[in-house]
């Protein structure tokens, strides 16, 4: 590594204060770009002169204002198809939510709730095999979202915390879109019956929730409930994963506040 004396380090530092570019400075004194870099950082940090950056404020730890109904919706995505990263070697966590590359509209979606409840975070979206992934970094993630934890969610107990279910309550249809959005669908079954010695195809639409955790599958049946939601459990090879809703009312009002995705 080539060491350079002090004078030819205070000749830059002297030619940078005065506004010479820092290109500029490396080509008149033989010294690398980024050694003249690096000197101007040490130099202006030293004086004070380096802007600091903010740490965006917490919800929970520093009573910063949460949007509500953004969060609701967020958490129904992290339960169904989110997980957190939080590994010792990385500086900050990170949610990633993923969605199939089809559903364009659902990212939109997810992407604004993440910059709605982080609104001083990074948001990016990373392209992985056969759907993309949206993500939000921040240091504040376990205190947002206490569910997280090693292994799979229906693995360990999944319950919400006081505060949370109280936002749940408030926006209760914000939670069930969310949940519908990572693990749900809307779908149009289909039946023949004999009228009048005709047959007739008839058509209704339903809504379907698959999760394998039973406590998150309470958590969106509890909440249904709460809506006045009437849902029933439809077993497949012995296994209650899902959770249909069918009568037409209730479909109507799914329809109202939920939708299928797109």
């Amino acid at each position: 590594m080539i060491q350079h004396s002090t004078q030819v380090r205070q000749k830059a530092l002297t030619l940078l204060r005065d506004g010479v570019k820092n290109a500029d400075v490396a080509r008149r004194l033989q010294v690398p770009l980024g050694t003249v870099g690096y000197w101007k950082h040490v130099d202006r940090a030293l004086r004070g002169e380096c802007p600091g950056r903010a740490v965006p404020a917490c919800p929970r730890c520093d009573g910063h204002d949460l949007n509500r109904a953004a969060y609701s919706y967020l958490l129904g995505l992290y339960l169904g198809d989110g997980h957190i990263s939080h590994y010792s070697g990385h500086r900050v966590p990170t949610l990633a939510i993923a969605c199939t590359e089809t559903w364009g509209g659902l990212m939109d979606a997810c992407e604004q709730a993440m910059r709605a409840v982080f609104p001083g975070n990074s948001v990016c979206r990373r392209r992985r095999t056969g759907c993309s992934e949206v993500k939000v970094y921040s240091k504040h993630l376990l205190c947002l979202f206490p569910q997280h934890g090693p292994g799979k969610k229906h693995e360990r107990q999944i319950s919400l915390m006081p505060w949370q279910q109280e936002i749940v309550d408030a926006h209760p249809w914000e939670f069930v879109r969310g949940l519908i959005h990572s693990d749900g669908c809307r779908i149009t079954n289909w039946t023949i019956r004999l009228v009048a010695g005709e047959r007739k195809r008839y058509e209704y639409p339903r809504y379907f929730f698959t999760n394998v955790s039973d406590d998150i599958r309470r958590l969106y049946t509890d909440t249904l409930d709460k809506l006045g939601i009437a849902w029933t459990h439809c077993t497949r090879h012995g296994n209650p994963y899902n959770i249909s809703v069918a009568r037409k009312a209730s479909v109507a009002l799914m329809d109202v506040h939920v939708g299928p995705k797109y």
